[in-house]
């Protein structure tokens, strides 16, 4: 099978729908797809009216990490080797960076650079028979985007450790009790899950989407002192905002909000 687009971009409404699109390969990853990637994250983060970007796997998976015929042929065992993890770092920061939130909706495999684009998203909900997990140890490989910094700060050290030393895999409700996803659902009920966590997500004032994901990302990063100051010039920011002044006005008249965001 020939691939011709690796990765597709549908616009709905409020939210951008990427799917990863290489069924026949389980969705692995390419430095074409991970190119793309990048441009769309950035044509979403452009576009007023998208509010999330819902990343998702052709075909009833996820995605199961790097292609590793790519990798063989262009990486391993070659200088070009840091290449490939400069690239899939970059993007993957992109992802976790983005001023639009991001949901990873999660079936069938979600291992080694698949896991790494999971845990770059802001939420993530998964069909309770899922396999997830880093994974990159079962083949004396090291995941290059992401574990050893996102993951810590998600689950913690130990439980960090139980996945990545082991390559484990977890199915949707062991993640979602493993605090690694949001939620799960048995597969049939899975796009019901995805509809009804959107929901609270894109009703929501674009620049205060904006401002607090930006803070909470950062909010591991520094010490107490200097995440108040922090936290002091976003409240002046917010309450600055045309939404903040919507935001109160529609509570005071009884009305929903129309959001400009800014």
């Amino acid at each position: 099978m020939i691939d011709t687009d690796h990765i597709v971009l549908e616009k709905d409404g409020d939210i951008a729908r990427v799917w990863l699109n290489r069924p026949h390969k389980k969705n692995a990853v390419t430095t074409e797809l991970l190119h793309r990637l990048d441009e769309i994250i950035v044509e979403v983060d452009n576009d007023p009216e998208l509010k999330l970007l819902v990343l998702r796997g052709r075909g009833n998976t996820f995605c199961s990490g790097f292609d590793l015929d790519e990798l063989r042929e262009n990486y391993v065992g070659k200088t070009t080797a840091m290449d490939v993890a400069v690239l899939s770092a970059k993007v993957c920061d992109r992802l976790y960076s983005m001023n639009t939130p991001s949901l990873a909706v999660l079936e069938g495999y979600v291992t080694a650079g698949g896991f790494e684009l999971m845990i770059s998203c802001d939420f993530a909900v998964a069909a309770d028979d899922a396999k997830i997990g880093d994974f990159h140890i079962r083949r004396a490989l090291f995941g290059g985007a992401g574990p050893i910094y996102r993951l810590p700060r998600m689950i913690g050290i130990r439980k960090t450790k139980e996945l990545m030393l082991t390559g484990k895999l977890l199915s949707g409700t062991q993640a979602a009790a493993f605090d690694l996803i949001n939620a799960s659902a048995p597969a049939a009920e899975l796009d019901q899950l995805v509809a009804d966590f959107a929901a609270p997500i894109v009703d929501k004032s674009p620049f205060a989407m904006k401002l607090t994901k930006m803070t909470i990302d950062r909010g591991l990063d520094a010490d107490i002192q200097s995440l108040m100051v922090m936290e002091h010039l976003a409240v002046g920011n917010a309450l600055q905002s045309e939404d903040a002044a919507e935001g109160v006005n529609a509570f005071l008249e009884k009305r929903e909000p129309k959001w400009v965001g800014r």
